[in-house]
């Protein structure tokens, strides 16, 4: 069977033209319970400088802030971009990106990368490329948190499972899982970068 490629910024920009909030993340029940989930298996209380990959709306965004003394939101839509910026207005430690992952990562030194609903978008290949490139941003005892929904969705090139045994099969020998979890549709691992002996 042909391996999925990477759904590009053309698939984004037709689902935020034909709605604003695509998956309803202002009012879902699961997202609202999600990222409470989300926050509550994020280790430390503060980090210094976080990185959100794929914040559309920036509805996480705006919870994550509290939480980081420095946080960098990346998303390949300007629309929803554009949406984040504005719920995020009164925050002035977040900055917003337009970036297309994994060719483009901003490149500094992270103690928090958050990675919610968008490694399923990857293909294979161009998911092994993102993971060993975070990796390369993450500071000693770093955390690293995925969280993906199971189902099996027909446009995706992978599934959540895929995306988290593929994290951990190649992370196994570099970082520690400090955190895992499975609801009904989702599932969250935490994963802390080892440091120096």
């Amino acid at each position: 069977m042909e391996e999925k490629q990477t759904l590009d910024s053309d698939y984004f920009k037709k689902v935020y033209d034909a709605r604003e909030d695509p998956w309803d993340f202002e009012t879902s029940e699961y997202e609202a319970e999600k990222y409470k989930a989300t926050l509550k298996a994020i280790p430390k209380h503060k980090y210094e400088n976080a990185l959100e990959i794929g914040c559309s709306i920036g509805v996480l965004t705006k919870l994550l802030a509290e939480r980081c003394k420095k946080l960098t939101a990346t998303d390949v839509s300007q629309k929803a971009l554009d949406q984040a910026i504005k719920r995020c207005r009164e925050l002035n430690n977040v900055s917003f990106r337009k970036l297309s992952f994994p060719k483009e990562i901003p490149d500094d030194q992270y103690d928090l990368i958050i990675i919610s609903e968008v490694a399923y978008y990857l293909s294979r290949a161009d998911w092994n490329f993102a993971m060993e490139q975070l990796y390369a941003r993450m500071e000693d005892r770093a955390h690293l948190v995925l969280v993906h929904w199971l189902p099996q969705v027909h446009d995706y090139p992978q599934t959540g499972d895929e995306v988290h045994d593929s994290f951990a099969k190649l992370m196994k020998d570099r970082m520690t899982n400090v955190f895992n979890s499975r609801a009904q549709n989702y599932r969250i691992d935490v994963w802390e970068k080892d440091g120096a002996e």
